[in-house]
């Protein structure tokens, strides 16, 4: 049996147009489609400077068959650069040291030791922001930029890669001042220092910044080459 309208019941409420699903933003578009993906659903949960998206999924298993449902959370961060500048005529590298919230989160020193790095901008080519930021994190314009190659940093939560490269500059030993954006609150103390013991901070963990102890690994392998390439 139904229940019968009355005029207690009022006016039927007019049809509301179906409201329209937020603008997915450019900077966090579905995951591309892969023989290994199988998606389920992919929304964007969080849309601040970093987008989240939430990822519902499954995966083809080596032996053929589909994995059981999983769903991760996904970071936006997009490309960025970081840059080793190395003077070779002198043997020593700039590096930085900057205020890091999340190694003070983890327990760390939050005063990192890093290298200069930075996001690429829209528009802006790899090797145009490796410049711009070695000058505004460092003070430093390089006469030469040498790819070091391109890594993931966080596979497991994030999208970025990190281009790295060698840069040639002229340095002088001991600090160097502070440089970094005023806009952005930035701080960036320099530090000149010979590449032994750049080497040896790693060595010593005393670099605690993982992509900068594997730039300094990757120069101190390619050390004796490109000391005699870069100063002929």
């Amino acid at each position: 049996m139904t229940a019968r309208k009355t005029e207690s019941d009022g006016p039927a409420a007019p049809d509301r147009p179906a409201e329209r699903p937020p603008e997915r933003p450019k900077t966090a578009p579905p995951v591309p489609p892969h023989p290994l993906y199988h998606p389920e659903s992919d929304e964007v949960v969080w849309n601040g400077r970093f987008p989240l998206q939430r990822v519902r999924f499954r995966y083809r298993r080596r032996d053929g068959t589909l994995s059981g449902p999983l769903t991760w959370e996904l970071a936006r961060r997009g490309e960025a650069t970081m840059i080793l500048p190395w003077d070779p005529v002198t043997d020593r590298i700039a590096l930085i040291e900057q205020f890091r919230l999340p190694a003070l989160a983890a327990g760390e020193e939050p005063r990192m030791v890093e290298l200069p790095a930075g996001l690429v901008e829209p528009g802006e080519s790899v090797p145009d922001t490796a410049r711009r930021e070695l000058e505004e994190e460092a003070g430093l314009s390089p006469t030469r930029l040498e790819p070091m190659g391109t890594f993931m940093l966080h596979q497991g939560y994030a999208d970025e890669r990190v281009h790295f490269h060698l840069a040639c500059v002229s340095l002088e030993k001991g600090p160097a001042g502070t440089r970094g954006l005023a806009s952005e609150e930035e701080e960036t103390a320099v530090q000149v220092v010979d590449a032994a013991e750049a080497f040896a901070m790693v060595a010593e963990n005393r670099i605690r910044n993982a992509p900068t102890a594997l730039a300094l690994l990757w120069l101190q392998v390619n050390h004796a080459r490109l000391r005699d390439e870069w100063t002929r």
